[in-house]
């Protein structure tokens, strides 16, 4: 709305009684003067601001909420196989967060839907231990997974989170077996069947990590990216793109792209340098210890923050810190996160391209 300028004309008034004559016979008769009080003039300016309202927000992604129904639904985690089999992969680029971890081969997926779904998603596999930690703080949520040892199976089901495996969630899980892969790497189902069997169980997901407000750009060193080489022979890299204002994913040096050809993208890459340790489950399988303290690269907006980490237990969210003491928040919008063992990730600086930068060194 264009501002409009409004002037207050006041003017000065002095009243004077005229002598008036009616007839010879009538007395004169003269009436005071008065004076109206003075008064100035002024010009008033009324200008009108529109500001954006700030709408609540998606608590996974930081962006704004859309549908409030679907804000109140739980958190669905998907345990999303990475074995050259299972490629190309199904739902991911839909994900707020995905946790990419340490297994006993390759590495494997937990991917958190929450502000939208995906019908289908896979390939799904089996659980690990370190889920439970990591799924804790997302208050009950829904656990997609084709089932895990006995041990597991156990700890998943006196854990906060909700078993919805191939046999707990019944014929209307939505599980089904594709044709295009073989099996293990062919299961898939489709998450809108999965809320719908919730019934309540599951709560509405509280913030794992601090925003940014929308109008404030992240900021710290220009940064092209980082590369991976995990357990196994698991090498990705995530490169910057200011086009898309994304980070796009490379499976060693060729693009990662889903089963529909989507490139796999987030808007934040944070890697976390955790220790792990032997699960209870399985002697073979690594565990992410995922409370406690430790170094974490944030990588957003082209730009790189390195500081620490912490979860003070399985039910806190992440908080990241700047060498400097203050807080680092992300950009609003899905987030990936590494979780790698020291010496597994090196950055690739700006305006250096993936390729001149060596693969990691020897795993710890």
């Amino acid at each position: 709305m264009r501002s409009r300028t409004h002037f207050i004309l006041v003017s000065l008034c002095l009243g004077a009684l005229t002598a008036c004559t009616s007839s010879a016979a009538a007395p004169e008769t003269t009436s005071p003067t008065t004076e109206a009080p003075a008064t100035t003039t002024i010009a008033v300016e009324s200008s009108t601001t529109t500001t954006e309202p700030d709408l609540p927000k998606f608590p996974l992604t930081g962006t704004d909420i859309v549908d409030p129904v679907t804000a109140d639904r739980p958190a669905i985690i998907v345990k999303i196989d990475n074995a050259p089999g299972a490629r190309p992969q199904t739902g991911m680029s839909k994900a707020d967060i995905v946790y990419e971890e340490n297994v006993e081969q390759w590495t494997r997926f937990a991917a958190v839907f929450h502000s939208q779904g995906s019908d289908p998603v896979g390939p799904i596999r089996s659980g690990r231990t370190q889920d439970i930690n990591l799924g804790t703080s997302l208050d009950h949520p829904l656990l997609v997974w084709s089932g895990g040892n006995n041990t597991v199976t156990s700890l998943i089901n006196k854990s906060e989170l909700v078993n919805m495996s191939v046999s707990a969630a019944g014929p209307n899980g939505g599980y089904y077996r594709s044709t295009d892969k073989k099996a293990p790497h062919n299961l898939f189902t489709k998450l809108s069947d999965i809320w719908a069997l919730d019934e309540g169980r599951g709560g509405r997901p509280p913030a794992q990590f601090e925003y940014l407000a929308k109008s404030t750009p992240f900021t710290g060193e220009p940064m092209n990216g980082v590369k991976l080489k995990m357990d196994g022979a698991m090498k990705a890299s995530w490169s910057w793109d200011s086009t898309t204002g994304t980070y796009l994913r490379n499976h060693e040096d060729k693009p990662h792209l889903e089963a529909d050809g989507t490139r796999v993208s987030t808007n934040n890459v944070v890697v976390i340098v955790c220790d792990y340790k032997t699960s209870v489950a399985d002697s073979r399988s690594p565990e992410a210890q995922t409370t406690g303290s430790g170094v974490v690269w944030v990588f957003s907006n082209g730009q790189y923050l390195e500081g620490e980490w912490n979860r003070a237990d399985s039910r806190s969210p992440w908080v990241f810190t700047a060498a400097d003491g203050s807080p680092i928040a992300l950009t609003p919008g899905r987030t990936w996160v590494e979780l790698i063992r020291e010496g597994q990730a090196v950055v690739v600086p700006a305006g250096a391209e993936l390729s001149s930068v060596p693969w990691p060194g020897s795993q710890k």
